[in-house]
C-alpha cells in the first residue's frame, strides 16, 4: 500500500467552486476506451499486471469458511503455473493485491492466509456496507471489529444523504472518525457514484474523502444499479490528481462493481497511465474490485502463451 494520506483541514472554498464539465468527461472517457496501446506481445504482461491490481471479492450472503478459504488460496496463485511458466514469470510471486470480505469473515481469510505461509492483506467492507443506514457508533464498531480480526485495509462506505445534501462538514467528520478507527489499517473510501447524483457531486465527494484521510477513493459497492464507468473515473482521478498538486498526497483509486472482462482490465490500467502516470499503475496505488474478472483474465493469458486457446476463448480485440 502506498504511504499513509494524512489528510487536511476540510476546505469549503475549495469544495464549493467545484464544477465538473459533463461533455468534456464524456468526450475524455471515449478517447481512452478507444485506445489500443498495448500490442499483442506485451498484453500478457499488462493482464498479469491487472492481476497483482485485484482485490478478489466475495460478498455474498452465502459466504462461508470454505469459500472464504478458496478465494484466499486462489488470491494466493491467481494464474495457473503453466501459464506463468511459459512466460518466465513463475518465481516472481504473482498474486492478487489483496482479499475483501465481510467483517465476519475477516478471521476468516486471516486464518487461511496464515496456514497458507501468505503475507496478502486482508481487507473488509465495513460501516453498514453497502447502504452505509446504521447507526454512527455502530459503523464504527464494526471497523474496530475488522480491524481487530486482522483486516489490514478497510472499505467504508461514505454516508450518501450528507454528500446528497451538501453537509460536507457533517461527511468530513464521518470520515474523519472512520480514519481513525481503522488505526494503522488502510482506508478505502466508497462513494457510491450511482447514487449521487451529478458529476459534480462525485468530484466534492472525492475531495472530501480525501480531506478526511482517505488512502484509496472507490467507486461503488458493486450492489447499486450503476457502479465502475468511465466518464465517473476520470472525474475521481482529476480529484486525486487536484488534491495531489495542492498536498503532495498520493491517494489511490480503486474502480469496483461490474468489472468482469480482460479487456475491461486493460482500458482501467490505460486510464491510470494515461490520467496519473505510471506511479499508479501498482497496487500501492491502484486497486480493481473484482470477483469474476479472474476467470476471464487466465483465459485471455493463456490465448497469449499458447497457439490454440479454449473452444470457450475468445482472443481480446
Amino acid at each position: 500500500m502506498s504511504a499513509r494520506n494524512p489528510g487536511m483541514p476540510l476546505d469549503l472554498a475549495w469544495v464549493s467552486k467545484v464544477r465538473v464539465n459533463t461533455q468534456a468527461v464524456l468526450k475524455r472517457a471515449q478517447q481512452i476506451q478507444g485506445r489500443n496501446k498495448n500490442k499483442k506481445q506485451w498484453q500478457a504482461a499488462w493482464l498479469l499486471r491487472a492481476v497483482t491490481c485485484i482485490d478478489l471479492t466475495t460478498l455474498a450472503g452465502d459466504d462461508t469458511p470454505g469459500n472464504v478459504h478458496r478465494l484466499c488460496m486462489k488470491a494466493t496463485q491467481p494464474v495457473r503455473y503453466d501459464l506463468l511458466k511459459s512466460m518466465d514469470m513463475q518465481d516472481k510471486g504473482v498474486t492478487t493485491a489483496a482479499v475483501c470480505v465481510y467483517p465476519s469473515r475477516v478471521a476468516d481469510a486471516v486464518k487461511s492466509l496464515k496456514a497458507a505461509n501468505s503475507s496478502l492483506p486482508v481487507a473488509s467492507v465495513a460501516t453498514g456496507f453497502p447502504a452505509g443506514q446504521t447507526s454512527l457508533k455502530t459503523r464504527l464498531e464494526e471497523v474496530r471489529m475488522a480491524v481487530e480480526d486482522g483486516a489490514m485495509e478497510i472499505d467504508i462506505v461514505i454516508n450518501r444523504t450528507l454528500a446528497l445534501t451538501g453537509q460536507w462538514e457533517a461527511m468530513y467528520e464521518e470520515v474523519c472518525q472512520f480514519r481513525e478507527a481503522c488505526g494503522e489499517a488502510h482506508m478505502k473510501s466508497i462513494l457510491a457514484i450511482g447514487e449521487l447524483g451529478t458529476y459534480t457531486n462525485v468530484y466534492k465527494a472525492s475531495l472530501v474523502a480525501m480531506m478526511a484521510g482517505s488512502d484509496f477513493i472507490k467507486t461503488s459497492t458493486g450492489k447499486e444499479s450503476v457502479n465502475a464507468t468511465y466518464p465517473v473515473a476520470i472525474v475521481m482521478v482529476r480529484a486525486i490528481r487536484d488534491y495531489f498538486l495542492k498536498t503532495g498526497h498520493k491517494v489511490g483509486f480503486k474502480p469496483a462493481g461490474g468489472i468482469r472482462t480482460a479487456k475491461e482490465s486493460l482500458v482501467w490500467l490505460t486510464l491510470m497511465k494515461e490520467e496519473l502516470g505510471d506511479e499508479w499503475l501498482s497496487p500501492r496505488l491502484f486497486r480493481l474490485g473484482a470477483s469474476s474478472l479472474l476467470a476471464d483474465i487466465e483465459r485471455q493469458v493463456y490465448t497469449h502463451t499458447h497457439t490454440h486457446a479454449p473452444s470457450n476463448t475468445r482472443p481480446i480485440t
